[in-house]
């Protein structure tokens, strides 16, 4: 799947980059799959079900605004010799025999004279590599074909060329190395020849064993496109087909898939740095293979080619030079072996002696991939993307990304089975046979003496020996000499070279870089006493960086990029298996010495972060390791004295300093900044780091060396994130580790120096794991170097320069801005401020200071504000407003800078503007959940909302029933004049009780489904009116969360349906959104839950979130979110919501123009949020492109919040975030006052509206021409930025929307469901029984949710009786089978079933189980995949085979058995009970907080392959035993474990006749105490304290009477 889309075969019709719009941030997805026969048997029917198969995927692609236009399909298949011999005879062309000839499928421009050049390139490329030219054919195509317009214009002209083999090549490998070479020269020669037209020339394929039919077609189309496929001469033994879902709608023809050698369903986060690191290898790459021909290859890949295209490029370099394929696979998508303890030594000695040879190609990735004689597929290491396949009795294979794309006889099927996380499968068909993970593997590990090599070639820098001599020891054991004694007085305050000279004090060094009171009491403090990143609350309200009046650190004009949609971020604490933060100093190998001959050595340290002593021996590292490692220090300091000028001659002279150092012999090189002093300044750090690096990228020096950043500035996780992302394979913070220990060294019984020291480095490795996993990048090698940041705020001309290749939109300060910050901060330091003498700037930028960093929140806008509404003063509003919107003397905000273009309009009266009630039905209240704030300011917010038409947001925590039961079944609101909050929901559910209006309402108009799914019933799902996908937060975008145990009150516990007092952990990704066509997939399960709801997903601002929006809606949502980097939380390190996203000015207008361009932007919703104060936030938004917006903490301060930043903690002084009842009583906020201040909001909008000449909102959208950067801006920071990006119109037809006009179609016409409804009519109206049978294919999907949904919006949760609606399917399930089931519904499959099983059940029954026909053992086959029963809610599941991947991932009740699960299995799990009857995957039980599961284990393996942090195991007792033995309070759900484990055996063999229960009841007493019980300590504990409290109630109540 495509990265990016800088393609050089990008047509001259797509857009180039324009305003925010940049193609370089397109992504995309796809369903993949192949068909081969096993013996290498061929037939035209091979093809024929390739073709099916790609149709049978069409649901996993997607059309734009055109609906004849897909994101490319195609199909690669074996060379068809017969047909082509047949073929070029009608031309009078003889071909040679099989294997001396090759075939170039090429796509040529349209325009004839520059058709005709790269025709003549290609042949004198064949020429110049002595190959015989033997003729051209021009590939017969259907012209009659309905084509959208667009893609006709784009077609290209596609030929054929014919190669034969030279006199010097004799085999078809060397043959296939020559078409190779051929390739690349006659692509390099015409890139080279500059022409307008060139860039239409594209080679899909070359090679004497495989070719390409690909295009800009929809799946149907390929066969009937390509004649070729129709004739019944083209055969092939294997099919690899590819269906694509890209993120825009300007596609193009190259960039369909299968590529040369490969189809890829997934995404390379770290493609920047992987592409950079090839590019330097190019310097030093030798290969005894390709000899002098390695040269004429260069570049392997051009700047700018997608992922996909950059990773086929690697990859076939690395086949080319005589790595067999599943070699070069598992080098570039590695296993996790670092924690993978059961792993077979040799297995992981072949990952490790490749582990510096190559850095992983890291992202969520199933990989097919063929050479023509053997094909096979991968899976990433953390198993992010579906593959299913099966193998039949007449040695055919079917792999894809769903079972059931061909229809297959049950009975001819051997086995079902799935890729698993970092496994393999390849059949080889030149053998004949299946070649398993384990045979392929160990094949290769033993191929080589790995370990051998590794132990001779590795060095660990923490298990050098110093080497001493044994007449120094004798000394030393006498002690220290009375010369040596007052040696070590005279340098007590000196670290050797470790630190500065002593005239420069700690404090001057800790201000010179810009330290802080606030660094040292919420950074550095809390991590060297915890060990953890510490947490915050609220939203970021300071100004960025270059808007500051105070100087900032260059490491803050950056922001950390995160996945969103396209990609799905890692649980680095719960799936800690799959990450690593090894790292790799000095020189890396040639990547293309397949042998081991003469390699450099390695310096390996277990983590990046260096302490004293660890640098001490990097720079003495030449004499420790004798002579192997050489380091040099590059000095980045200057004399203050050359002021701001000297930076850019200083730094250019450290880039050739460094490269005279490598071609010297030094092979490790520390750019240190420890010289600084009164008398000379600092280049920063990541600057220097940087310039360095990429300097020597493109010298192809960069693999000769190792970065090591010696660094006083680094303190923050963000800090040390930049340096890795920008170069540093290590980094020593001397002058944090200097402040920790001078902190804690007079401190008593503190944990003192050394303890400090070492929780703060493991503090920075945790974070620095979650920056990764936020990209979805699981190793440190990976994001080294792979620069996943925008920056913001600096000017385009530094960053080209120095940090190429990063996103800067909005211009801002250059590389002498950057100097005169640093030098400013060091003349501070050094100089006679007074309030600087003794102690640090106190800073402000984490909460208000007076004399700190400024604040929009502050004293004087908090009380403006409360006051204004709570008198409903609208001149009292306005005075607020100026505070807020005049940034004329304070700069806060990028919009802030902006004017409204008053001049260039006609004013018009007030009176004719859209009255304020209509414009506040366009408000929302932000996504805050009941548990980060109290029930009442959060009923009184829906209250609010409600009385004005807006919507309120529930959050992710659920919603109570109470709060819309009765408005559901009534159809529309019930409360009365006199009722109360409290005579509503429960009198104990509220503390603080507010009266209610005739026709008020409680409901939440959006019902959130955040990745935790708390609360996710069908009926919540029924009662909204938008349902909201929470892809990410604005203020920590890229992370879950937690709910910590102490706010898991009895009432939050049953909102979330989880045990009370048990921590709640909401995972990071949705499980069930790895790509942009699972969220599709989620948007269509909503949509048929909630028919009349709209969809809504929520993203947050970053670069390229314009072009996910694009992908979000083209996957059916009604409405997109962007919320701005800025906005508030309950709770989130501080990272996050400080270094993480953009203001939403900037995704906002991104996402405008990007939809605008596509077409796409009349049928979707977009809303803003982040920080929305005033009515000019408002209208600056609808200029820049929002329909409706979201306000959060404004809403807050108005219930009464003052900013305190204590929501985390529990104690909110004011009753607004807490669950402490005593708290709550304190909460003051009227629904009247939230009304006043949204109506304020429209009145301020409507007057700037009249003044802008705009009568109706509508009008009002998309209308940036009416912004322009403020006149006279002297801020000598932020006079460099430039928004003419963010004011950019796109260039389009008048008549194309500007604001939504139009809505989905979600296809549910279609839905089997309306069949399900019309069958169980009798059981919906009456409750009657009702049983049918249907069959069912992959293509049905989400089956029983929109009828679960109408039993839903009838009975509520409680649903029918049980077993009131049987369906027995017969077939193969699509995704989400039985999504959000209803209780009294059951489902009844005979078959199997895709992804997504049950996801959210609501109290429904699933089966599934196996035909009768089929001859394999259920519990050694694959039955339902991935991401089985996620969130579910209450029901039972019974699965006769073996699941996938997160089996019972966030479970909060329901009950399942299964005969087997692969890795991550109950996963998060806060309730409910699972049965697993075979083996199981790595790392079960992970988070796991609550229910219990049961392990049938006779090999006693599984305590290995669970995750013991949150869970003991333990026996399953008899229930004689357990009378006997255990304490009651603590027994699951009350009863006997063999009582219930028993019991739902029986069931299962009731419902499924599953063989293997019945082989285990058969044998009962053996068979229980081989069941092992996992059971999460938080519960035990919980159900010991709710049993005390039962036992005090009665006491009480005994008391009292």
């Amino acid at each position: 799947m495509d990265l990016s889309h800088r393609h050089p075969p990008q047509s001259a019709a797509s857009p180039s980059a324009n305003g925010l719009y940049d193609p370089a941030n397109e992504h995309d997805a796809c369903g993949v799959g192949f068909i081969a026969h096993i013996k290498g048997k061929k037939s035209h029917r091979m093809i024929e079900q390739g073709l099916q198969i790609l149709c049978n995927l069409d649901h996993r692609g997607a059309v734009g605004a055109d609906p004849l236009m897909g994101d490319g399909a195609g199909i690669l298949i074996q060379m068809p010799d017969q047909f082509f011999r047949e073929e070029m005879a009608r031309q009078g062309v003889r071909l040679p025999p099989a294997g001396e000839y090759g075939v170039g499928m090429v796509f040529l421009p349209k325009e004839h004279a520059s058709r005709l050049a790269c025709e003549q390139e290609l042949e004198r490329a064949v020429r110049a590599e002595r190959q015989v030219l033997l003729g051209w054919r021009d590939v017969p195509v259907d012209r009659d074909m309905p084509m959208s317009p667009t893609v006709r214009a784009k077609e290209p002209v596609i030929r054929q060329i014919f190669i034969g083999r030279g006199p010097d090549v004799m085999v078809t490998d060397a043959l296939e190395r020559k078409l190779y070479v051929i390739r690349k020269m006659a692509s390099h020669a015409i890139q080279q020849l500059g022409l307008k037209h060139g860039k239409e020339y594209f080679v899909p394929s070359m090679s004497a064993r495989t070719i390409v039919y690909k295009g800009l077609l929809l799946c149907g189309q390929v066969g009937q496109y390509y004649r070729d496929l129709q004739d019944p001469r083209v055969v092939s033994a294997l099919a690899l087909v590819h269906q694509r879902f890209s993120t825009n709608t300007f596609p193009e023809w190259p960039l369909a898939h299968p590529y040369r050698l490969i189809a890829h369903n997934g995404e390379i986060n770290t493609v920047k740095g992987n592409y950079n690191w090839l590019r330097a290898r190019e310097g030093v790459m030798r290969s005894p293979v390709l000899g002098e021909d390695l040269q004429k290859l260069y570049p392997i890949v051009y700047a700018g080619q997608s992922d996909t295209a950059t990773f086929d490029n690697c990859l076939e370099l690395l086949v080319m030079a005589g790595y067999p394929i599943a070699h070069a696979m598992m080098m570039m998508i590695p296993e996790a072996w670092e924690q993978h303890t059961l792993m077979d030594p040799k297995r992981r000695a072949f990952y490790e002696f490749h582990a510096s040879m190559m850095e992983p190609w890291d992202g969520p990735a199933a990989v097919a991939f063929t050479d023509g004689r053997q094909i096979g597929a991968t899976l990433d290491r953390n198993g992010l993307r579906p593959a299913r396949y099966c193998v039949t009795d007449d040695d055919m294979v079917v792999m894809a990304s769903e079972a059931g794309v061909l229809p297959i006889a049950e009975s001819s099927i051997v086995k079902k089975w799935r890729l698993q996380p970092g496994k393999m499968f390849l059949i080889d068909l030149e053998q004949g046979r299946i070649i398993d993970d384990t045979e392929l593997k160990n094949q290769l590990a033993n191929s080589k003496p790995y370990r051998e090599w590794i132990e001779a070639i590795r060095i660990k820098l923490d298990e050098i020996d110093v080497p001493r001599d044994a007449a120094e020891a004798a000394r030393e054991a006498q002690g220290p000499s009375e010369q040596e004694v007052r040696l070590t007085e005279k340098i007590t305050d000196e670290v050797s070279q470790q630190t500065p000279a002593p005239s420069t004090t700690l404090l001057d060094r800790q201000q010179a870089f810009g330290y802080t009171q606030e660094d040292l009491k919420f950074v550095m403090g809390p991590m060297a006493i915890a060990g953890e990143e510490a947490i915050g609350s609220m939203g970021n309200d300071s100004p960025l960086a270059v808007l500051s009046n105070r100087n900032k650190s260059l490491y803050n004009y950056f922001k950390q990029l995160f996945a969103q949609v396209t990609n799905p971020p890692i649980d680095p604490i719960r799936e800690q298996m799959v990450m690593s933060l090894v790292s790799f100093i000095g020189p890396r190998p040639n990547l293309l010495d397949l042998n081991n001959i003469n390699p450099p050595m390695r310096l390996e340290v277990a983590q990046p972060v260096l302490d004293f002593d660890d640098m001490a021996q990097i720079r003495d590292i030449e004499r420790l390791t004798d002579h192997k490692f050489k380091s040099y220090e590059l000095d980045i300091c200057y004399p203050v004295a050359w002021g701001k000028e000297g930076i850019e001659a200083r730094l250019a002279s450290l880039a050739a300093e460094a490269e005279d150092a490598i071609r010297s012999g030094y092979n490790i090189l520390i750019v240190s900044d420890r010289h600084l002093s009164r008398e000379r300044v600092a280049i920063p750090a990541l600057l220097a780091t940087s310039a360095i690096h990429l300097h020597l990228v493109n010298r192809g020096l960069r693999t000769s060396t190792g970065l090591v950043v010696e660094t006083g500035s680094a303190r923050e996780v963000h800090h040390f994130a930049l340096l890795a992302g920008y170069g540093a394979e290590a980094i020593h913070p001397y002058l944090a580790m200097e402040t920790l220990a001078d902190l804690h060294r007079t401190m008593p019984g503190d944990i003192g120096p050394d303890k400090a020291v070492k929780n703060y480095v493991k503090a920075i490795g945790k974070g620095l794991m979650k920056v990764m996993s936020k990209m979805g990048i699981s190793t440190y090698m990976s994001y080294c170097g792979a620069q996943i940041f925008e920056a913001i705020g600096l000017s385009r001309a530094l960053v080209d320069k120095y940090f190429t290749g990063t996103p800067s939109n909005v211009g801002g300060i250059g590389i002498f801005e950057v100097a005169e910050e640093a030098i400013r901060l060091h003349r501070a330091a050094f100089g006679d401020d007074p309030t600087l003498a003794g102690m640090l700037d106190p800073g402000g930028e984490y909460a208000y200071r007076t004399r700190g960093d400024e604040h929009m929140w502050t004293p004087e806008s908090i009380s403006k504000l409360q006051h204004s509404t709570r008198a409903n003063s609208f001149a009292t509003y306005k005075e607020y407003a100026k505070l807020i919107n005049d940034q004329s003397r304070r700069h806060m905000t990028l919009r802030g800078l902006f004017d409204l273009r008053f001049d260039a309009c006609t004013p018009v009266p007030i009176d004719e503007v859209e009255p304020a009630a209509e414009i506040v039905k366009r408000f929302a209240t932000g996504a805050m959940s009941l548990g980060s704030i109290s029930t009442e300011a959060h009923t009184t917010l829906a209250v609010a909302m409600n009385r004005i038409g807006g919507k309120s947001n529930t959050g992710e925590g659920g919603e109570d029933a109470m709060r819309y039961r009765a408005e559901l079944c009534a159809g529309k609101p019930v409360i009365r004049d006199g009722d109360t909050i409290g005579s509503v929901i429960g009198a104990d559910r509220i503390e603080s009780d507010i009266a209610l209006k005739d026709g008020d309402s409680l409901r939440s108009r959006i019902k959130q489904v955040a990745s935790g799914r708390f609360g996710v019933t069908a009926e919540y799902l029924s009662s909204a009116d938008q349902l909201q996908i929470k892809m990410a937060q604005g203020a920590k975008p890229g992370e879950g969360g937690q709910l910590p145990g102490h706010k898991v009150s009895d009432y939050i516990g049953m909102l979330r349906y989880s045990v009370p007092g048990v921590g709640l952990i909401s995972p990071p990704p949705h499980h069930d959104i790895y790509s942009i066509e699972d969220l599709a997939q989620l948007i269509h399960d909503l949509k048929n839950a909630n028919p009349r709801a709209s969809v809504s997903v929520k993203l947050v601002s970053e670069v390229g979130v314009g072009t996910v929006a694009a992908g979000v809606s083209k996957a059916k949502a009604d409405h997109v979110v962007i919320a701005g980097h800025d906005g508030g939380t309950g709770a989130s390190p501080w990272s996050s919501i400080k270094h993480a996203g953009t203001p939403w000015e900037l995704g906002l207008a991104e996402t405008q123009q990007t939809l605008v361009l596509n077409g796409l932007r009349g049928r979707i919703v977009v809303q803003a949020d982040g920080q929305m104060k005033t009515g000019r936030d408002v209208v600056i938004g609808a200029l820049l492109g929002a329909d409706e917006f979201g306000f959060a903490t404004a809403p807050l301060v108005v219930e009464g919040c003052i900013m305190m930043r204590k929501c985390h903690l529990n104690t909110c002084p004011v009753g607004v975030a807490t669950q402490d009842p005593v708290l709550r009583r304190k909460f003051q906020g009227k629904p009247e006052h939230v009304v006043n201040f949204f109506f304020f909001v429209a009145e301020e909008a409507r007057e700037l509206m009249a003044r802008l000449g705009i009568r109706r909102f509508d009008d009002l959208i998309g209308r940036a021409d009416l912004l322009d950067t403020r006149k006279g801006i002297e801020h000598w920071k932020a006079k460099g930025l430039d928004f003419s990006r963010i004011f950019h119109l796109p260039a389009v037809a008048a008549e194309v929307p500007r604001h939504q006009v139009d809505s989905q179609d979600h296809g549910l016409a279609h839905a089997l469901d309306n069949k399900l409804i019309e069958l169980a009519t009798p059981a919906l109206e009456r409750r009657e029984k009702v049983s049918f049978i249907l069959p069912i294919r992959n293509v049905n999907r989400t089956v029983g949710t929109m009828l679960s949904g109408e039993v839903a919006r009838r009975y509520g949760h409680e649903g029918l009786p049980d077993d009131t609606i049987h369906i027995q399917l017969n077939g193969t399930a699509g995704q989400s089978l039985g999504a959000f089931l209803a209780s009294g519904v059951t489902l009844d499959l005979v078959g199997q079933a895709n992804d997504y099983v049950g996801k959210g059940m609501s109290g429904g029954r699933i089966i599934v189980r196996p035909t009768n026909d089929f001859r394999g053992q259920a519990d050694q086959n694959i039955i339902v995949g991935n991401t089985v029963m996620y969130g579910a809610i209450d029901g039972e599941a019974f699965f006769s085979g073996v699941a996938g991947e997160r089996f019972c991932v966030r479970n909060s009740g329901a009950t399942a058995v299964v005969e087997g699960t692969g890795d991550h299995g109950c996963e998060y799990m806060t309730g409910g009970t699972v049965v697993v009857l075979g083996d199981t995957g790595r790392n079960f039980a992970a988070g796991m907080s609550g229910g219990i599961a049961y392990v049938f284990d006779p090999d006693g393996r599984f305590e290995s392959r669970c995750n013991l942090s949150m869970v003991g195991l333990e026996r399953v007792l008899s229930t004689s035993e357990q009378l006997v033995q255990t304490d009651p309070s603590t027994w699951h759900r009350g009863e006997c474990d063999e009582i219930i484990l028993k019991g739902l055996i029986e069931k299962h063999f009731r419902f499924t006749g599953s063989e293997k229960a019945r082989t285990i009841l058969d044998h009962w007493d053996r068979s229980r105490a081989q069941f092992v019980k996992v059971f999460p300590s938080e519960y035990k504990r919980a159900l010991g304290e709710i049993h005390a409290k039962q036992q005090v109630r009665p006491k009480q109540k005994k008391t009292t009477a």
